[in-house]
């Protein structure tokens, strides 16, 4: 009886079930691994995008950082400026408004100036009829072309004599014609133009010169040059010419002149007095009206500088040689601080040539 074959558990059939199971189970991890994979790439390409896309936006972002600090920057610089022109804006209000009040004042006083005026011209009027019809005959007629009434209430005989046939009128312009006080005409010749010719003892030298046009004979000729550093005649185009006593209109032109003229600069009397020597035929008399010694020769100094007593003092001296011979001077001297030597010199200087010296009150004319 033949021996049985002795049955084995680990056949070929089962290793192959082994096998095929076991390939299965790593083809089926290497596919799990291969999706893993994908999906990490995938996610990490994701991410990068996302890295990449805030990087763009940080550098926008320091982009529009760069142009806000430049703009604000700029805006800054802005405020500052425009809050210094607001600063100077404001001051120029505030200036304006100074004038404006000056101005007002001044028309206000204008107006009731001109309502009196005119209350006392039909007044005038009204006594002139009354005494033309109680008259038996008539009177005279005046021989002045222009007329003059003060604000003061005295009347002068001031010995002022305008009679010549050629009249020259010299006006002293310089900045010290602003006030009698240094410190006060240090302070005034900064203001504007329009302070400076409404300043008090400006107006009383224009006025003297209103008064002094309406003593000027109709048959004499006449000039007026105002001068600082240099003489210019009041009427321009005028420079070198006489103008008739009997044109009403030449005497107006040459005072409205004066009143749109705005005291300025130093004084140059022997620039003023070379005026004389200039004109054909020459003056045979002058008038003089200023303040004070000269602080100029015939040329501006080459530095700026105060000028003492004694350098004035030459001053005059210089231009007392450039005056012509045998003309007679006449002065009215306004009031001025300190220049202690100018009446005693402007008075020999009147005395000696013949004219009349004359320092006038505060109501003259």
């Amino acid at each position: 009886m033949a021996r049985r074959r002795e049955a084995q558990v680990f056949s070929m059939s089962f290793l192959d079930c082994i096998c095929c199971g076991f390939g299965a189970v790593v083809l089926f991890y290497t596919v799990i691994s291969a999706q893993s994979g994908v999906e990490r790439v995938r996610r990490n390409e994701d991410v990068a995008a996302e890295a990449m896309r805030l990087e763009d936006e940080v550098l926008d972002g320091y982009k529009n950082l760069v142009v806000l600090r430049n703009t604000l920057e700029k805006t800054t610089t802005e405020r500052v400026s425009t809050s210094g022109r607001s600063l100077r804006v404001l001051e120029e209000i505030e200036r304006l408004k100074v004038e404006l009040a000056s101005y007002s004042g001044d028309s206000l006083a204008r107006r009731e100036h001109i309502n009196r005026l005119k209350a006392e011209i039909k007044s005038l009027e009204e006594g002139t009829r009354r005494l033309s019809a109680g008259a038996t005959t008539k009177g005279e007629e005046g021989d002045r072309l222009r007329s003059f009434r003060g604000t003061g209430v005295r009347q002068y005989l001031t010995g002022i004599r305008v009679n010549g046939e050629r009249i020259l009128i010299l006006v002293d312009a310089s900045a010290s014609m602003l006030d009698e006080t240094l410190v006060n005409i240090l302070r005034m010749r900064n203001m504007s133009t329009a302070q400076k010719m409404l300043a008090p003892k400006w107006q009383r030298t224009v006025a003297s010169v209103d008064w002094l046009t309406t003593q000027i004979p109709p048959t004499s000729l006449f000039q007026i040059y105002a001068f600082n550093t240099l003489p210019r005649a009041a009427v321009e185009g005028t420079e070198g010419q006489w103008l008739k006593g009997s044109d009403p209109r030449a005497l107006n032109n040459a005072v409205q002149a004066l009143r749109r003229t705005a005291p300025t600069d130093g004084t140059s009397l022997i620039n003023a007095f070379n005026v004389a020597r200039q004109l054909t035929p020459a003056p045979d008399q002058i008038i003089l009206i200023t303040d004070g010694l000269p602080t100029q020769g015939a040329t501006p100094p080459a530095l700026r500088k105060a000028v003492d007593a004694e350098q004035r003092a030459k001053l005059f001296d210089q231009a007392l040689q450039a005056l012509p011979a045998n003309l007679p001077v006449s002065v009215l001297l306004m009031p001025m601080e300190g220049d202690v030597p100018a009446p005693s010199r402007y008075w020999r200087l009147a005395r000696s040539t013949g004219g009349v010296f004359m320092m006038p009150a505060r109501d003259w004319p």
